[in-house]
């Protein structure tokens, strides 16, 4: 079982925010425009947990040419306009912040999203008031998720060594970079158990194993 941690850290999209879905159909729309077909489903396989730096650059090499110069622009647009029309939280997102919160843990946030995107996802979903300052971009670091580099510099950022935190995530490339950090990970979806990484199907589960 896990050891009582200071710090919990939450990736954003797929664990507070259920944006996959509709980011994945917009970026595959784009991308297959371009003549890189995909389907929503298909583009979550390729680039789940990624940066938007690194899915262009997957997407260009795989294309073998560059994406126009708006695309991104153009791609945000869309998804920002579907965010702010019916984007939801994840169940159970804000129950079990504001549970960690009363229960004495540091909380924040570790995503390979821009601040502009989780402004709009945050806000539309209203969990940015429960973070204030407390959200960390992979803008801010080197690489991106799978590398540790995030998750290390949040646990600084919070004042907690990294073996004292924990991290939520949904994709392979996080639950990779909780796991090159050296962290605990809870891998919330459809994953096998690993070292160090303990798979749950919902949120609520993450209190019990907290608590235990």
């Amino acid at each position: 079982m896990i050891a009582r941690p200071e710090l919990i850290i939450f990736d954003c999209d797929g664990v507070l925010v259920d944006s996959e879905p509709m980011a994945n159909a917009v970026l595959a729309d784009w991308l297959t425009k371009q003549g890189l077909a995909m389907t929503g489903q298909e583009a979550s396989q390729r680039f789940k947990g990624l940066s938007m730096a690194t899915v262009l650059e997957r997407a260009e090499a795989a294309l073998g040419k560059p994406l126009p110069s708006d695309f991104l622009d153009q791609v945000q647009a869309e998804t920002y306009a579907r965010f702010r029309a019916d984007l939801k939280p994840v169940e159970g997102a804000s129950e079990l912040v504001e549970w960690a919160q009363a229960q004495g843990f540091k909380t924040c946030i570790a995503s390979s999203g821009d601040f502009e995107k989780m402004d709009v996802t945050l806000g539309v979903t209203a969990l940015k008031p429960l973070f204030e300052d407390r959200i960390f971009s992979s803008k801010q670091v080197p690489r991106g998720k799978p590398a540790p580099d995030l998750f290390l510099f949040a646990a600084a950022q919070m004042g907690v060594p990294a073996e004292r935190a924990v991290v939520i995530e949904d994709s392979p490339a996080g639950v990779a970079a909780a796991r090159a950090a050296g962290i605990p990970v809870f891998a919330y979806g459809d994953f096998e158990a690993a070292s160090e990484v303990y798979p749950v199907c919902a949120l609520s589960q993450i209190k019990g194993m907290l608590t235990a």
